[in-house]
């Protein structure tokens, strides 16, 4: 029996309807040659039943208790699957139909690429974007590249980007286990710009593919100003920072980093949010240890120059973003 083109990857967590929303966006699909893994995190709400009648070949595995989006990722691509291309699909991102046929042609088309980037569609206000790729800033803070824009941000041929959002992005196999996958500690959040970062350290190039498109809820299981997403989005921000900013633009970019996460945590202070905060970076800082060793090995492998990586960070103030949004097309938004 002949390997799928490339394996679906869905970590499902009490996705309720929207894990039988992309089971369904993934039956419309006018290209079959895949398989789909559904590893469920100890759903209590027993939404993985929906994969027991999908009508594409589909595994479900089902976990004794939630290790996290970035875990069960890794477990998925580690021991379930064989395909040499792993497709990440969150259960709140939904394929147009003509989504996987442009990726696996894109495949073919652009072969020394490793990892491939969908356009998101807000699933709320489908005439917006939810983001066209990842931005990483020059103080550390990232966010999805056009969000809240209008389509006509959509480039009209593939572009570099400094990292693919996981909701939708494709990866080569390989490429990720040699990576060694996701930071399993990040638990969620930040996961996929800490391997964008690593995987660009390491010589790679992710792509947006402009046509691939898919309409994405966007924090439709965690809320996205819960205190789940503001507590791990900002600790995994400061080791994503750490792990993998080159010493020689330490010299350049801490002092950036620092100022912002002052003026973050000024801007929680106002909004109730401050002591979360400060767990968060206080949590970041208190572990710092095997985030120094792991920065050790991300330095050794790494082949990007210097001016290279500069080249595809963001030196915008995030308040010149959303002001200058109709010239730039560009719009942060807090991890």
């Amino acid at each position: 029996m002949t390997h799928p083109f490339f394996s679906i990857v869905i970590v499902n967590y009490n996705a309720g309807i929207m894990l039988a929303n992309v089971i369904t966006a993934l039956s419309k699909q006018t290209y079959s040659h895949f398989e789909v893994v559904i590893i469920d995190n100890h759903s209590a709400d027993e939404s993985w039943r929906i994969a027991t009648n999908a009508p594409f070949p589909c595994r479900l595995v089902r976990l004794q208790h939630n290790i996290g989006f970035a875990a069960a990722n890794n477990l998925a691509i580690a021991h379930h699957i064989q395909s040499d291309w792993v497709f990440l699909l969150n259960p709140d991102a939904y394929p147009e139909p003509e989504c996987l046929q442009i990726i696996a042609d894109s495949i073919l088309r652009i072969p020394d690429v490793d990892c491939f980037a969908c356009t998101l569609i807000d699933a709320n206000h489908p005439a917006q974007l939810d983001g066209i790729g990842d931005t990483y800033h020059v103080s550390g803070l990232h966010w999805r590249c056009s969000h809240g824009a209008q389509h006509s941000a959509i480039p009209e041929k593939p572009i570099e980007i400094f990292s693919a959002c996981a909701a939708a992005a494709l990866y080569r196999t390989a490429t990720f286990r040699q990576l060694d996958g996701f930071d399993e500690t990040y638990f969620a959040y930040s996961e996929d710009v800490d391997l964008g970062f690593r995987l660009r350290l390491a010589g790679g190039t992710s792509l947006l593919l402009p046509d691939a498109r898919v309409h994405h809820v966007g924090s439709g299981i965690t809320g996205r100003s819960s205190d789940f997403s503001i507590y791990h989005g900002h600790r995994n921000l400061t080791w994503t920072f750490i792990k993998n900013v080159p010493t020689p633009l330490m010299f350049l970019l801490l002092p950036i980093h620092l100022v912002m996460t002052l003026y973050m945590g000024l801007s929680f202070a106002t909004s109730g949010h401050l002591s979360l905060y400060a767990r968060a970076k206080w949590d970041a800082l208190r572990q710092l240890g095997p985030r120094l060793a792991q920065r050790k090995k991300n330095q050794r492998q790494r082949v990007c120059s210097c001016l290279d990586l500069l080249r595809m960070m963001s030196w915008l103030p995030r308040g010149f973003l959303t002001t200058a949004k109709k010239r730039t097309h560009t719009e942060d938004r807090v991890p």
